[in-house]
């Protein structure tokens, strides 16, 4: 099993920045990526970015691309989502999630199996 907790969420005005952080803790070493989705409501959930460990690749949703940057820091066992000059559009609670799979499409929520709990960003204009 593996156990992640998002932190970093909050209100914020259009054009601004938050990070986004997910500490994951548990059998991490069987993870093969880890990735942020959001969804806002009434829409469904849409891929953010993720990041491969077998690659250190990073891949991005088109509308957020640009302005957010997918890191970790491996002493931590935290991943974060850095995310800059905001969008009222970018309003979401944002999940972190984990995969197992050798070789998950990374873009579908489904090849995910572990999930954060949540967290709220709020971007105003």
């Amino acid at each position: 099993q593996v156990h992640l907790v998002e932190s970093g969420g909050g209100l914020v005005q259009a054009g601004g920045s938050l990070r986004l952080s997910c500490t994951a803790s548990g059998r991490t070493d069987s993870t093969t990526t880890m990735g942020w989705f959001r969804q806002a409501p009434g829409k469904e959930r849409e891929f953010v970015a993720a990041f491969t460990w077998r690659s250190s690749s990073t891949d991005y949703g088109d509308s957020v691309k640009g302005r957010f940057t997918i890191s970790r820091d491996n002493a931590k066992n935290t991943l974060y989502l850095q995310m800059n000059n905001l969008k009222p559009q970018d309003t979401a609670v944002y999940y972190c999630a984990a995969s197992s799979l050798l070789y998950p499409t990374i873009t579908n929520a489904r090849a995910y199996s572990y999930w954060g709990q949540g967290i709220q960003v709020t971007v105003s204009s």
